[in-house]
C-alpha cells in the first residue's frame, strides 16, 4: 500500500509561518501534500492569485513532496482531480474547530475525503492571514509571521 496524498487548502492571502508548520507536520503522513491556492471571485484577496502561488511554492522549494496548484470551485474537486483521499486543516482554535468540522462533515458526506485536523503549535496559535494583512494595512512589519520571500511591508 501506497501512502496516501492529502490536500492543504486556503487562500494563502498571504502564506504565514502557521501555514508552513501545519504542511511540515503533515508531511510524514503523506506520499504527497498539494497545496491549493483557493480562488474565488467573490472573495477579494490583497494579493493576486500569482503572487500567492509564487510564495506558496517558494516556502516549500526544497521539498519535493509538496504540490502547489490553484483551484476553483470545491475542495472536494481538487480532491478528485489530484487523488487524494484526505484533507487537512490547521485549528488555531475552538472557533476553527466548530468552523472546519462542518466543512469536514460536508466534506465527508459529498465525496468520503477525510480531513485530518493538526492543532497549530503554540507558537503560531495567533497567526492568522487575516492579521497579517490587518498588520501589512497598518504599516507593521510582519517578517516574523510569514515565511523568507514573502512581502513583509506594502510599498
Amino acid at each position: 500500500m501506497t501512502a496516501p496524498i492529502a490536500v492543504f487548502p486556503g487562500t494563502f492571502d498571504p502564506i504565514t509561518i502557521g501555514h508552513v508548520s501545519i504542511v511540515h507536520r503533515a508531511l510524514p503522513l503523506f506520499r504527497k501534500l498539494v497545496i491549493g491556492v483557493g480562488v474565488n471571485s467573490t472573495k477579494r484577496t490583497l494579493f493576486s492569485e500569482e503572487q500567492r502561488l509564487a510564495w506558496a511554492r517558494l516556502a516549500f522549494t526544497a521539498e519535493p513532496k509538496v504540490e502547489v496548484v490553484s483551484f476553483t470551485g470545491l475542495t472536494v474537486d481538487l480532491c478528485k482531480r489530484v487523488g487524494a483521499g484526505f484533507i487537512v486543516r490547521g485549528l488555531r482554535n475552538s472557533t476553527d474547530h466548530g468552523y472546519e468540522r462542518s466543512i469536514a462533515l460536508m466534506n465527508r458526506n459529498l465525496s468520503e475525503v477525510e480531513t485530518i485536523f493538526l492543532p497549530s503549535a503554540p507558537e503560531h496559535a495567533h497567526i492568522s492571514s487575516t492579521i497579517v494583512r490587518e498588520l501589512l494595512a497598518n504599516g507593521a512589519d510582519v517578517s516574523a509571521l510569514v515565511p523568507p520571500g514573502v512581502m513583509t511591508k506594502l510599498p
